[in-house]
């Protein structure tokens, strides 16, 4: 019987040229195909992996979206008598708890009784003295496909600590609820910082997987070392396939129109709108007060703990733009981010010199930072035109769109 089990393991190196098949998954809005087979993610397909980890000693690296099913998946797998001897957690903490930016502490999680080593804290990546006592390592967490989200900084990382040593990493694979968009200005590398660490666009089409093969593939480890890679594939997964997230992977992230909005939204904290944090509807709404009387919509930030404590413009009204019930099939149709919310609100904004004023938003960074280049911020002051900005971001964007399908594990 372990022979068998043994033979069901379909674990994909990073040294192997196989490619898994996929079959119709999903329909995107507004299409009348015949559904296929349902997505199962790289976690809850565990005839494919548990005997991988059977007599070894296991640390995770996950947070609140890592599930088997509906339950926790430390919480299963240690039900299942994986022998887990740490966890260790990023941005948000291992229960997804803390709120975007908050520095977490190490804990004994209080459910299972493991250890959680912090890496979102007083160090980003694991020590040799956290790996000690480690035989393998498995990450599962959820992404959201954009450059400036910083769970594949964390990922980048781990496979650096793992890399340096000798630890194989088993990646449980999840959809791209942004796969289909592949978009945005290529980090100019003088940029690197937390939210932006390698040259890639805003929006990568990748999962975590296929960003781990890529990270090896271009050999943009720290120590030019390549991880041992272990892949467990989503089935019927496809990179256009339109996939409603289970689980709000971040406080701020807490609904599908926030997710897919996120590519385009999230450069408004590297200015002085408020772009919904303060709210529970965060990256749907673009706002400020000095926009009163140019807009009708508004909207009063407030502190909620947990999600935005000490929000931009907080306990005053806001005026802008409600995308709440903007149709994400636009985005999902042109394949694009949108710029032209900028534009608008850039020239609708009577203070020009303090729109890009990100200091006193106390958010992610600066807008140059964000977008990955200092010349977008020009563009927008300049008035340019949304073909000319796009146009701005070849031959780098093309070149990326070329490199990456060789790391491509989904149609």
């Amino acid at each position: 019987m372990k022979s068998l089990l043994l033979l069901a393991v379909v674990l994909v190196s990073i040294s192997a040229t196989f490619h898994p098949r996929t079959v119709l998954t999903g329909n995107l809005p507004g299409e009348k195909q015949p559904a296929g087979k349902a997505v199962i993610t790289g976690a809850d397909q565990t005839e494919k992996y548990l005997p991988w980890l059977q007599g070894k000693r296991v640390a995770i690296l996950c947070n609140q979206t890592s599930v088997i099913g509906n339950r926790p998946l430390v919480d299963s797998l240690q039900s299942l008598g994986v022998h887990i001897v740490k966890v260790f957690g990023a941005e948000h903490g291992f229960r997804g708890k803390a709120s975007a930016g908050v520095k977490v502490g190490d804990e004994v999680d209080s459910a299972t009784g493991i250890p959680v080593v912090s890496l979102y804290g007083k160090k980003n990546k694991p020590t040799r003295e956290d790996l000690q006592d480690v035989d393998i390592m498995i990450f599962d967490v959820q992404d959201v496909g954009c450059r400036f989200y910083t769970y594949i900084n964390s990922l980048a990382r781990l496979m650096d600590a793992c890399a340096e040593n000798d630890k194989e990493l088993l990646i449980l694979d999840r959809p791209n609820p942004n796969g289909y968009l592949v978009d945005g200005p290529v980090l100019d590398m003088k940029l690197k910082s937390g939210i932006g660490m390698f040259p890639i666009p805003i929006s990568h089409g990748l999962t975590v997987a296929e960003f781990a093969q890529m990270v090896n593939g271009e050999g943009w480890l720290a120590s030019k070392l390549k991880c041992r890679l272990k892949i467990v594939p989503v089935a019927n997964y496809r990179h256009d396939l339109y996939y409603t997230l289970p689980i709000k992977p971040s406080p701020n992230l807490n609904t599908q129109q926030s997710v897919m909005l996120y590519p385009s939204t999230c450069l408004f904290e590297g200015t002085i709108l408020n772009h919904g944090r303060g709210t529970y509807f965060p990256f749907t709404v673009l706002g400020s007060p000095a926009l009163k009387g140019q807009y009708a919509f508004s909207f009063t930030p407030v502190s909620i703990q947990g999600m935005s404590e000490t929000p931009l413009h907080m306990n005053e009204v806001c005026y802008g733009l409600d995308l709440r019930t903007y149709d994400v099939f636009l985005l999902l149709k042109k394949k694009q981010i949108n710029i032209r919310w900028m534009m608008e609100l850039y020239k609708a904004y009577p203070d020009k010199e303090k729109f890009f004023d990100y200091k006193q938003s106390k958010e992610m960074g600066s807008i140059d930072k964000l977008a990955g280049t200092t010349e977008f911020k020009e563009q927008i002051i300049a008035g340019k035109t949304e073909a000319e900005i796009r146009q701005s971001w070849e031959p780098a964007l093309g070149q990326y769109k070329e490199m990456r399908k060789k790391y491509l594990l989904y149609p």
